[in-house]
């Protein structure tokens, strides 16, 4: 995925399994697509977390949250639970968004990554997904908009 792409029109189930269309959730201000390999893993955590403790700022700045990975909805359910964490996880069992975005890895896992929209255009891309200051990498980014 290219800058300026947009948000592909494809649905996943949240951990509640309600179904959320992305291009529909991103279309108006900043969305903050991650994605991790696995639910309740160590850096999936950490990654996750990093985004949980960030939630204020980033939500203050307008960027909706929004992870991804190819587990079940009750692993979403559970991650969601387990480390408290106040945005969706989409469930893409299918891998249909895990392909659109490129981030296809081994075993169908997702590789770890992060894509910020804003009004349903992609802006800016972290290919490597970064882990403990997933959140503080997205804040660097929207603090250098500022003094451009």
């Amino acid at each position: 995925m290219k800058i300026g792409s947009p948000l592909p029109p494809l649905s996943a189930k949240d951990q509640e399994g309600q179904s959320l269309d992305l291009a529909s959730y991103g279309k108006e201000g900043y969305l903050l697509v991650f994605f991790y390999p696995k639910a309740n893993t160590p850096g999936c955590t950490a990654q996750a977390c990093s985004l949980r403790d960030g939630n204020a700022e980033l939500t203050h700045r307008g960027v909706k949250i929004l992870g991804v990975s190819a587990d079940q909805v009750s692993d979403q359910k559970s991650f969601v639970t387990d480390q408290k964490l106040p945005y969706p996880l989409l469930a893409d069992t299918d891998n249909k968004i895990i392909q659109a975005f490129g981030v296809g890895g081994l075993f169908g896992f997702a590789k770890r990554s992060a894509f910020l929209f804003r009004d349903g255009k992609l802006v800016w891309k972290d290919p490597k997904g970064s882990t403990q200051d997933q959140a503080k990498v997205v804040l660097e980014y929207l603090d250098s908009l500022k003094t451009k």
